[in-house]
């Protein structure tokens, strides 16, 4: 008897990005010197178990058939919390960080490619990322070491 399987595996190249700037900024960064044309996405990552909301940048492109996205790895939030010292109670409102890929908390953005890209490619365009001076530095990550990697299926 023949089994058959559904192997539900989604197949991206993943790329970490170190920068001080903020996610428009880095959208406009890389529209300007790599030619995209990233926009800000309809939706954004919401999750209710970590009270957090990502941003996301998409660029379709079609002659190559990639679909490419900004995604930010950290959100920062304010809370807060009721402190009862004496017989009146006071608001305490403080930040707090959460990180979408928790084990890579030094990662600022992913870049996520979705659709076939060589090698080579991949390298040129990693390559030109490093080129903008704003960017501190940019690499490949393999996304099957992740634990968090479920959070980059969208």
């Amino acid at each position: 008897m023949q089994i058959h399987s559904l192997d539900l595996v989604d197949d991206y190249s993943l790329i970490g990005i170190h920068t001080s700037e903020e996610d428009y900024k880095l959208a406009y960064l890389l529209n300007k010197h790599l030619n995209t044309k990233f926009q800000k996405s309809d939706y954004r990552l919401d999750f209710k178990n970590k009270n957090a909301s990502f941003s996301l940048f998409e660029f379709i492109d079609e002659q190559k058939q990639l679909s490419i996205y900004i995604i930010a790895n950290k959100c920062v939030g304010t809370s807060k919390r009721n402190q009862t010292v004496s017989l009146f109670s006071k608001d305490t409102a403080f930040s707090n960080t959460t990180y979408l890929v928790s084990e890579k908390k030094e990662i600022d953005y992913f870049i996520k490619i979705e659709g076939e890209i060589s090698n080579l490619e991949l390298k040129k365009f990693i390559k030109k990322v490093k080129n903008i001076n704003q960017i501190i530095t940019s690499y490949t990550i393999n996304p099957y070491t992740l634990n968090s990697k479920d959070y980059l299926i969208f």
